[in-house]
């Protein structure tokens, strides 16, 4: 398998400070972002989760089970090299510091493709195959269903929301199994039951759906996949051990981006990522947001050590890395350990 050597080519973490202005230009992305997920680290409002599926202005909140909100003066327009922003809050506020986190997809994909199991439903959305990216949207039908996802592999990762009623954001993490599920915008544990996933694992073509994962006939759905590429993304679980010697993540490149979920109890979804560092630019970064919460940035806790072929914990709070517990977690690289000709990505 293909080794991702620019991982900066297909995500980027993007920090900018509001002006409270319209027609904003955010650049310095590197690319045409797909699938923008912002949040103002410095006041407590709500996430803002944009995609070009669903279009401009069109926001969804990971910290919210609410339906999709149409805010005609937030994310305007996608750009070659980034976006641009209107005068609300919720991405450009007066002097407001502001988080975003930026993935390309990039190729058009409209299927309807086959399935051992249930139902196939048609979806359209966009999709970066070398990344393992995805956003599809499609109708559900409140039945068992599966859907296209585009990724010629099969997901580790895939991200339901229910765009037309306030429903759950339902996450399948290959490392919980398809008979469960986790919820992006609670702090609980993961659910078992048969009706989230069909207790069918996604293919390389298709996730399944069941009656109980924000699925009601007729709704407008939205789905992101994840699946995991060398040198560039790795979704999987470890053990807390409530040491300032933490565990070791070992992920084969340099972290960008991190999220992590307890799992054995109640727990927030960290999110820390190489910009937001609280060590003036090296290596461990204490500077925490939660995508279930409107809360802003934590600055004293979370404190992972970032390394070039991973992350270690050197603190031992619960949300992370407490005894006894087990945590999944999504990441995504700055560079890979060793690119395909050999270079190595070092710490700083």
């Amino acid at each position: 398998m293909a080794i991702v050597d620019k991982p900066t080519d297909f995500f980027n973490t993007l920090l900018y400070t509001g002006n409270d202005g319209t027609g904003r230009s955010i650049t310095g992305v590197g690319f045409q972002p797909d699938f923008v997920w912002i949040k103002d680290k410095s006041n407590d409002f709500k996430h803002g989760i944009f995609d070009v599926k669903r279009g401009v202005t069109k926001v969804v909140s990971s910290n919210s089970d609410s339906v999709e909100q149409t805010i005609s003066n937030s994310l305007t327009a996608f750009g070659t090299d980034g976006f641009t922003v209107g005068s609300n809050a919720l991405v450009n506020g007066n002097n407001n510091s502001y988080a975003s986190w930026n993935w390309k997809a990039g190729t058009a994909i409209s299927n309807n493709a086959g399935s051992p199991v249930g139902t196939s439903l048609a979806s359209s959305g966009s999709v970066n195959t070398t990344a393992g990216f995805s956003v599809v949207t499609y109708i559900s039908n409140g039945n068992n269903y599966t859907v296209p996802h585009g990724l010629g592999v099969a997901p580790n990762v895939v991200i339901v929301k229910n765009r037309s009623i306030d429903k759950f954001w339902a996450v399948y993490h290959s490392s919980l199994g398809n008979t469960k599920a986790t919820f992006l915008d609670t702090t609980a544990a993961p659910d078992t039951d048969a009706t989230y996933w069909q207790n069918t694992t996604p293919t390389s073509t298709v996730f399944s759906v069941g009656t109980n994962s924000g699925n009601n006939s007729g709704n407008a759905m939205v789905a992101y996949s994840f699946a995991e590429k060398i040198g560039f993304s790795k979704f999987g679980q470890f053990n807390g051990n409530s040491s300032d010697d933490g565990t070791f993540i070992y992920l084969g490149f340099k972290p960008a981006f991190v999220i992590i979920k307890r799992t054995n109890s109640t727990g927030n979804w960290v999110m820390q990522d190489n910009k937001r560092s609280s060590s003036g630019g090296f290596n461990e970064n204490s500077y925490s947001l939660y995508s279930n919460s409107t809360t802003d940035q934590i600055t004293d806790e979370s404190e992972l050590d970032l390394l070039s072929n991973g992350w270690k914990f050197r603190n031992a709070l619960t949300d992370n890395n407490a005894a006894g517990s087990t945590y999944i977690y999504m990441a995504f690289a700055e560079n890979p350990f060793v690119s395909s000709s050999g270079v190595p990505g070092l710490a700083r």
